[in-house]
């Protein structure tokens, strides 16, 4: 996987002088004449987002200068790696630690490209690493994104729930982790009759993907992703228009097998449990339908409005599994609904969340770490808009109101209120690119999450 960083600055390196806007003009008046003549004739704006090369007397590129609002940005020099010229570049910028570790990564995630089935048209520009940074904790995070992007930008028919198993299992590998798995109708055997009834109709049987990571007396953090591998829509069958992405449905399991790699790499006194719940929600002469009542495994009856509303149903036997563990934390992502972006557009994911002290915390770890979400209420006055006549709940509404809403609240049936939960709604994917975001699978709310795990439980060893 690129990074663009290179490990030390070398002899090769070329500087990148970076000041920001409101430096820029006391930081020009002590500057040689060359390089004023020379940004003048260039018709530099110091504007944030602007750069330009800077020549030495032979023509060769001497330096590059680059503008940006606030060093605090994450995605200040994120647009870089692309536009500078191929090549290894240090950052030449007075700033604290923290604020050079922040540029470096949105360089770093700004260099990523997924090149599985195509050749990358041009390198990437590196960056050497500064003295200053944690190199490791920068790789890391880079690393995790870049996993979960390759693993959302992978065409379904090379990430259906085997291949999802094998990317768990080679995760838990890396670091210790017992794996386990159960697959097709032992999913009946094991009571997990939602997971079996949503990938049943497929050639890829359905499967629970269970992995275990760190001390059994230290405190239980349980993640939860939802592992869609592509989704038809079922019987409920979506428009072509629709389908186009759903490659990327199972965006939650990417993003909870990222966040379990954060976890386990910074060694984080937790013991572990992920639960990936992996479908492919497929039609056939077996496959479920509008009308069908299944029986959960928390005994719940859910008559089926639409099958196109899987993801819950795939969610809601793996709640009730990781509830019965009563962990300390309970997190669950996934791309549930449309509704969700109609609310909050594809750049910010909701947040549902029933314990006040959980969701004030993820919600300042999303501002530190500039990883957007916000909250969406679970307002329970919306619970009777998924009410049966011949079943204890029905997995969609049929009103075109509050969809993420009733979807959250479907979710909460299967977890018990003094469980600390948090859900997110979330596109997983970039429409289009931006600086450090380029088009296609994205890690949403994972850094901000995993920056709240570390504040709540400290580092390892």
């Amino acid at each position: 996987m690129s990074h663009g960083l290179l490990s030390g600055r070398s002899a090769g390196c070329i500087p990148l002088i970076v000041v920001t806007e409101t430096d820029f003009e006391a930081w020009l008046a002590r500057q040689e004449d060359f390089l004023r003549r020379w940004l003048s004739a260039a018709g530099f704006k110091s504007k944030p987002g602007r750069f330009t090369l800077i020549p030495d007397a032979d023509g060769a590129l001497r330096a590059v200068v680059a503008c940006i609002g606030t060093p605090a940005d994450l995605w200040a020099l994120a647009g870089l790696p692309a536009a500078l010229p191929e090549g290894d570049y240090y950052l030449d910028a007075p700033y604290e630690a923290e604020n050079l570790q922040r540029l470096t990564l949105g360089w770093a995630l700004g260099a990523y490209q997924f090149d599985r089935y195509k050749e990358p048209k041009r390198a990437m520009a590196r960056l050497a690493l500064d003295a200053a940074c944690d190199g490791g904790r920068i790789l890391a995070l880079v690393e995790a994104v870049g996993g979960v992007r390759d693993l959302i930008n992978t065409p379904a028919e090379e990430m259906m729930p085997e291949q999802l198993a094998q990317a768990m299992a080679e995760l838990g590998q890396a670091f210790g982790a017992s794996i386990e798995q159960i697959v097709g109708d032992e999913l009946l055997a094991h009571n997990y009759p939602t997971i079996h009834a949503v990938g049943r109709a497929s050639s890829h049987p359905p499967r629970l993907l269970d992995l275990r990571w760190g001390e059994p007396g230290h405190p239980k953090v349980t993640v939860l992703g939802k592992g869609i591998c592509f989704d038809t829509g079922g019987l409920d069958l979506k428009p072509s228009s629709a389908m186009r992405l759903m490659k990327k449905d199972m965006g939650g399991a990417a993003t909870a097998l990222g966040l379990a790699r954060l976890i386990m790499s910074a060694r984080l006194p937790v013991r572990l449990r992920v639960l990936v719940a992996a479908a492919d929600n497929a039609v056939s002469g077996n496959a479920f339908r509008p009308g069908d009542v299944l029986r959960s495994r928390q005994g719940i009856t859910i008559e089926i409005h639409n099958t196109d509303a899987e993801g819950r149903l795939v969610l809601c036997d793996a709640l009730a599994e990781a509830a019965s563990e009563r962990p300390a934390v309970l997190l669950d992502f996934a791309t549930l609904t449309g509704a969700a972006r109609v609310a909050l557009g594809a750049d910010v994911p909701a947040l549902f969340c029933n314990d006040e002290t959980l969701a004030a915390g993820l919600l300042a770890a999303s501002q530190r770490e500039q990883d957007p979400f916000w909250r969406l209420p679970l307002h329970a006055a919306y619970r009777d808009l998924l009410d049966s006549k011949i079943a204890d709940i029905a997995n969609a509404s049929e009103s075109s109101y509050a969809g993420a809403i009733t979807a959250a609240l479907f979710l909460k049936e299967f977890v018990p209120d003094e469980i600390p939960w948090a859900h997110f709604d979330l596109m997983a994917w970039n429409l289009k690119t931006q600086p450090g975001r380029p088009e296609g699978g994205e890690a949403m709310a994972m850094r901000a999450v995993f920056a709240w795990l570390e504040q709540r439980y400290g580092g390892g060893d």
